[in-house]
C-alpha cells in the first residue's frame, strides 16, 4: 500500500517513535552511559534525535545503503539504529565476539557499503578492510560525544540539514512506501553452519516493538521506564527493546560490558525498573556479592534458553520479578510469554515457579503457537495432544515471523514448510495451552531407547544449593548407547565434589533413574555466546575428548 493512498491507514515503521518522543518530552532523560573513558553521559530526547537525525543526513549525503555496526551497547549503537534508518538504509548489526573471518563472512554476504565500529573492534576488521578497502569506517570513541569521527560525521550532517532547510526529522524517511520493506537484517549465531541473515522489515518491527512495551509493562504514568541493557543490541536487534524503550519515552542505561558489581550499584542507585536477561547472567546476577533484595521490583524478561523453578524462586527474593519469554532470532526474539494466573497463588511456592518457569502462549501480536508431531513428511502438520506427555516441535505463524533469510531461498522454503514457521524445539502441550520446551532436537539424549529431556536435568541439578549453573550432554555409552554428563558451576568456597553431586542425585528421586547424570564435572566457566547460551556443542566436544574416569553413578 502506498503513503498517502488512505486517510484511514498509515504505513507502520519504528522509526518515527525517536522523533514522536522527543516532540512529547524533549527534556526527558533518553540515555544514561558510562563512557570508554569514564565520563558519565546523559542525553534528552532532544539531542538522542538530533545526534541521530545528523548521522541520517549524513549517511544519505553519503549515499549509503546498507550500514555495518560492530559496537558494544552504546549511545552510538542507539543512534545508529534510528540514523541509519531515517537516511532510508538498512542496518547489519553483528556479534562483535566472532572471529575475524566470521565478521568478513557477514559484512560481505550482507553487502555492507559502510561499517560503523566502536574503537575497541575496529582491529577485527583487518581482514575486511584488506579484501574490501573501498568500503569506509566511521568509529565511534565513545568519550565525550563531541570528539571522533563518529561525532564528526554527526556535526557534519547537522550542518547538511542546517544548510538545506533545517528540516529535522520532516526531512528524513520516519514512515516509509512499503512497509513490508527490509529494515535489517540480523544473522544468526550459525553453531552448525554459516550464519543466515534473517530479514526484519519495518512493519515486523513495529509490531514487535509494541508487543514487548505490552508484554514486559514498559509504560506507566507513574514510574518511567528505565531500561538496562544487559542484553546485546544486536542480538536479534536487541529483541526489538531499541524501539521499544524509545516509544514510551524511557531511558536507556547503556553497558559496553555485562559487570555484576555495576549492575547491581545501577539497580540500586537508579531504582531500575527493566532489563532483559538470558537466565545464566540472571543466575550469575542473583550469586554476586552485592546482591540483595531491592526496594522496588524490578521486570526482567528472561529467554534465550529454558530457565528452572530455582532461578525464578532466587530473583523473586530478590524483588527481581521475572516475566518469562521465548522465541529466535527468526521470531525478532519473545513471541511467546508465561502468563502469571492468580490461582497459582495457592499452589505450593515450588510448583508455582516451575508454573512460571514454562514458555507459555503466544504473546498479544502473534498468532497462537502449535507443538507438532515430529518425523512426518515435510509440509505435513499433526498437532500432538495437549495431554502435557506427548513432544513435538514449536511452530509459529503471524506478525511476529520474520520476513524470510537474505539471499538463501532454499532455507526460507524449508523454514516455512507447510506454511508455519519451525523452530526446531522440541515442547510439550499442556491442557491449558501453554507450551513447555524439554529441548532442542539436537540436544535430546537417547538412553536405552529413553528419551532424555538435558533441560529437564538441568533443572533438576539447579535445585543442588552449591550449583550455579548447569549443562547437560550426552555421551557415548557401550551398553545404553548415550548417558548424561552433566557439567557445572558452583558457588565460590564450595567444597561439593562430583561425587557428592551423584549421590545427591541418586538420593534427591525428583526424575527417574535413567535420567540421571552418569558423570559430573566441575569446571570453572561454561562456553558461552554473546548472549548468554551455553554452547552445548562446545561441551560435547570436551566429553568426547576426556577420559571417562570421572565420578560415575
Amino acid at each position: 500500500m502506498e503513503l498517502g493512498s488512505c486517510v484511514n491507514v498509515h504505513t507502520l515503521s519504528p522509526t518515527q517513535f525517536l522523533s514522536r518522543a522527543a516532540g512529547i518530552e524533549p527534556e526527558a532523560t533518553a540515555i544514561h552511559h558510562v563512557s570508554s573513558s569514564k565520563n558519565i553521559i546523559r542525553r534528552s530526547y532532544k539531542d538522542f534525535a538530533r545526534r541521530a537525525s545528523g548521522l541520517a543526513y549524513f549517511l544519505r549525503r553519503g549515499g549509503f545503503q546498507r550500514v555495518g555496526i560492530l559496537a558494544t551497547n552504546t549511545p552510538a549503537f542507539l543512534e545508529s539504529i534510528f540514523g541509519i534508518a531515517g537516511a532510508g538504509a538498512v542496518n547489519v548489526a553483528i556479534n562483535y565476539r566472532l572471529q575475524p573471518d566470521e565478521i568478513k563472512y557477514i559484512f560481505e554476504h550482507a553487502e555492507v557499503d559502510m561499517i560503523i565500529v566502536d574503537h575497541e573492534f575496529a582491529h577485527v576488521l583487518n581482514d575486511f578492510r584488506l579484501a574490501h578497502p573501498h568500503v569506509p569506517l566511521l568509529v565511534d570513541s565513545d568519550t565525550d560525544g563531541i570528539s571522533g569521527p563518529f561525532d564528526m560525521a554527526i556535526s557534519e550532517g547537522q550542518a547538511i540539514d542546517l544548510q538545506n532547510g533545517d528540516m529535522g526529522w520532516s526531512g528524513l524517511e520516519t514512515q516509509v512506501p512499503q512497509e513490508d520493506a527490509m529494515l535489517t537484517i540480523s544473522y544468526t549465531s550459525g553453531t552448525t553452519s554459516r550464519p543466515k541473515g534473517v530479514v526484519y522489515t519495518h512493519r515486523s518491527i513495529y509490531l514487535a516493538a509494541l508487543s514487548n512495551v505490552i508484554e514486559s509493562g514498559l509504560y506507566s504514568d507513574n514510574r518511567r521506564c528505565k531500561y538496562l541493557w544487559i542484553l546485546p543490541m544486536f542480538h536479534a536487534m536487541g529483541w526489538t527493546f531499541p524501539w521499544a524503550v524509545t516509544a514510551v519515552r524511557g531511558t536507556h542505561y547503556c553497558l559496553r560490558k555485562v559487570d555484576y558489581p555495576q549492575i547491581w550499584s545501577l539497580l540500586i542507585h537508579e531504582q531500575l525498573t527493566h532489563f532483559c536477561a538470558a537466565p545464566t547472567v540472571n543466575r550469575l546476577l542473583c550469586h554476586a556479592k552485592q546482591a540483595k533484595r531491592l526496594p522496588n521490583p524490578v521486570s526482567v524478561t528472561v529467554a534465550a534458553s529454558p530457565p528452572s523453578a530455582a532461578l525464578f524462586e532466587q530473583m523473586t527474593a530478590l524483588n527481581l520479578n521475572p516475566v518469562h519469554a521465548y522465541g529466535l532470532t527468526e521470531t525478532h526474539g519473545p513471541i511467546t510469554r508465561a502468563y502469571y494466573m492468580p490461582q497459582w497463588d495457592k499452589l505450593p511456592a515450588n510448583v508455582r515457579y516451575q508454573m512460571m518457569a514454562r514458555q507459555g502462549h503466544g504473546v498479544v501480536a502473534a498468532l497462537p503457537v502449535r507443538v507438532i508431531k515430529p518425523g512426518l513428511p515435510e509440509g505435513e502438520l499433526v498437532d500432538v495432544q495437549r495431554n502435557g506427555q506427548e513432544i513435538g516441535e514449536i511452530i509459529f505463524q503471524g506478525n511476529l515471523c520474520a520476513h524470510s533469510y537474505y539471499k538463501d531461498k532454499e532455507a526460507t522454503r524449508k523454514l516455512f514448510a507447510g506454511g508455519w514457521m519451525h523452530s526446531g524445539d522440541l515442547a510439550v502441550w499442556h491442557p491449558d495451552g501453554a507450551i513447555q520446551i524439554l529441548d532442542r532436537a539436537k540436544d535430546i539424549i537417547i538412553s536405552g531407547g529413553e528419551n532424555i529431556s538435558s533441560v529437564a536435568v538441568e533443572n533438576f541439578l539447579m535445585d543442588h544449593p552449591d550449583i550455579i549453573e548447569a549443562s547437560v550432554v550426552g555421551v557415548t555409552d557401550e551398553k545404553w548407547g548415550e548417558t548424561p554428563k552433566a557439567y557445572i558451576t558452583v558457588v565460590p568456597g564450595s567444597k561439593v565434589t562430583p561425587a557428592d553431586v551423584i549421590l545427591w542425585a541418586r538420593n534427591k528421586s525428583k526424575i527417574s533413574k535413567f535420567m540421571m547424570p552418569r558423570e559430573v564435572e566441575i569446571i570453572s566457566e561454561l562456553p558461552k555466546t554473546s548472549t548468554g547460551k551455553i554452547k552445548k556443542k562446545v561441551l560435547r566436544e570436551a566429553a568426547r575428548k576426556t577420559s571417562r574416569n570421572l565420578p560415575k553413578l
